[in-house]
């Protein structure tokens, strides 16, 4: 039977009334992100219907929305939940609204929400396919007079917007995070420093060749329990999307036998633990080397290994520095200063780490010393961070510096200097 006239203006009217809501949803969403005050878009109740989203896996959860900048740009980072994985996907502003739209268009989701520092905006799709848009006061907003004076933040770095979420499996795997997903009181300083590495990682491969490269090798010396490693790995293969192999190399049994069961509990693809040691260790390939709280001339031989294999990115963060004080004379005039201990001990440190950096800059690198943040167990927060140059450049000067500062302390000897100069990669 032929569709009465009544009958089909009615429909007609209701697609009309579903595009004006849906528009209405799209054009909220884009005010908040130009206006910087749009802190997350939240998408529930999936319906199916994406054959792209469905390939995924089964049992979609939600969909979470946040805007971020990525070098420089800004950009929506999806991440899409389900009952066993994460997946995040970040795109540039306009194609992540233009996918947002496409999913809410095709009622993939019966209910989406807009949240400001202030507001809620709500899309929500009935059983008879009737769209609406309800537009609230958040609870407290009242309260907060100045709770729009400032917009959230878009960096990648700040607390709202960390590179790692919660959620992620590993951190309960590792005991970061209980069976619900909270952070365990006992390890915020651990998932502090998480984060602070991510932050100091992510920025050095953006400033590196690795920047646009889809496939890398990371590999971590002296990972022990693997936190930052699996953090590492985690954010290059589900928040970047890239084809990373990152290995963790440990000598203690126990704990490669701990993280290799979390690997495969997981199903972690791209990521392995293996026992060993820095000195022995010759990987194939390596694109970014890793070695926080390597004791003594451990950290030498993790950046010897990280120079000879050019490496494009080496993270050191010194622990122990032995070598040097024994040899360490008191020229004049800081004799008095240096009969002290302590004062000894920070100047070995200072020189030991200032020479690592200073043959780094000689060997190809841009080099920075800073502090890093405090490791569990330590009061060492000292950060080498080195990120190849795309040129050579002449390195005679710092040699000589360096040979400078060796007789002006009176020092002998130097582990890198020496394994570089071993392997011809220093004027002998």
């Amino acid at each position: 039977m032929p569709e009465s006239p009544e009958s089909a203006s009615s429909h007609t009217d209701a697609a009309a009334a579903n595009a004006a809501a849906l528009q209405r949803f799209a054009t909220l969403t884009r005010e908040a992100l130009v206006q910087g005050v749009c802190q997350q878009v939240l998408l529930v109740a999936y319906q199916g219907g994406m054959g792209a989203i469905e390939e995924l896996g089964q049992g979609l959860q939600r969909v979470m929305v946040r805007p971020i900048e990525l070098r420089g740009q800004p950009h929506l980072s999806f991440l899409l939940r389900f009952p066993t994985k994460d997946i995040t996907k970040n795109l540039p502003t306009q194609e992540g609204l233009g996918l947002l739209g496409q999913w809410l268009g095709a009622g993939a989701f019966r209910n989406a929400h807009l949240f400001t520092a202030t507001e809620e905006v709500q899309l929500a799709i009935s059983k008879k396919g009737k769209a609406s848009v309800r537009v609230g006061k958040l609870a407290g907003a009242a309260r907060q007079p100045d709770a729009k004076a400032e917009a959230p933040s878009q960096a990648h770095n700040r607390d709202k917007h960390r590179l790692l979420e919660l959620s992620r499996p590993f951190l309960r795997e590792l005991g970061v995070t209980d069976a619900h997903g909270h952070l365990i009181p006992a390890m915020s300083r651990k998932w502090k420093q998480i984060n602070k590495f991510l932050e100091v990682f992510s920025s050095a491969v953006a400033k590196s060749s690795l920047a646009d490269r889809q496939a890398l090798h990371v590999v971590d010396f002296g990972s022990g329990k693997g936190y930052l490693t699996f953090a590492v790995h985690d954010w290059l293969r589900n928040t970047m999307g890239r084809d990373a192999r990152v290995t963790g190399v440990e000598l203690r049994d126990d704990l490669v036998q701990l993280c290799q069961r979390v690997i495969g509990q997981l199903k972690l693809q791209g990521m392995d633990y293996e026992q060993g040691d820095v000195r022995h260790y010759h990987p194939a390939d390596l694109d970014v080397v890793i070695a926080l709280h390597a004791c003594d001339i451990a950290t030498d031989h993790a950046i010897h290994l990280g120079i000879r294999a050019g490496a494009q990115v080496i993270l050191c963060s010194p622990c122990c520095h032995k070598e040097v004080r024994p040899q360490l004379l008191s020229p004049h005039p800081l004799r008095p200063i240096l009969q002290h201990g302590i004062h000894q001990a920070q100047e070995a440190e200072m020189l030991t780490d200032g020479l690592r950096a200073m043959l780094l800059d000689a060997a190809g690198y841009d080099t920075q010393v800073f502090e890093f943040i405090s490791l569990e167990h330590t009061n060492k927060n000292k950060m080498i961070l080195a990120v190849k140059r795309s040129q050579p450049q002449d390195n005679t000067e710092v040699v000589a510096q360096v040979r400078d500062i060796k007789a002006f302390y009176g020092l002998q000897h130097q582990c890198l200097e020496e394994l570089l100069k071993a392997d011809g990669l220093l004027p002998a």
